[in-house]
């Protein structure tokens, strides 16, 4: 089965790739409608985070309920505790598994989020 690619963006990636059963979500960053970084923190933008994840895997026909795996990165070790409370608000029962890691992002973020999500066609 080919891929399939969903989305479009303004860097050369596609938001989601659908290969088989399973849906491959790019890293999302705390951007809101508005096209600006929203504000007021490591929490704030955790929840910036996974809407846009939630509307990415919309257009794959999938949903937060569908994702096997996430991977994390966050600007600061420090916010960890404010971030995994954020996070687990949209995972309250069987969270995926996670890897999260301390990086340096693109760009003045806090947070950035990918995901792989499992639905067969």
């Amino acid at each position: 089965m080919p891929k399939q690619c969903f989305g479009t963006a303004s860097v050369p990636l596609s938001p989601a790739v659908r290969a088989g059963d399973f849906v491959f979500v790019s890293g999302q960053v705390p951007i809101g409608a508005d096209g600006q970084v929203v504000s007021g923190g490591v929490g704030a933008e955790t929840r910036a985070v996974m809407a846009n994840i939630k509307a990415t895997l919309a257009l794959a026909g999938c949903s937060l309920d569908d994702v096997v795996k996430t991977t994390v990165w966050l600007r600061d070790r420090a916010d960890f505790a404010e971030f995994n409370a954020a996070y687990a608000e949209f995972f309250p029962e069987n969270p995926p598994a996670r890897s999260t890691a301390e990086s340096r992002l693109m760009i003045d973020i806090a947070v950035e989020i990918e995901a792989m999500a499992y639905k067969p066609v």
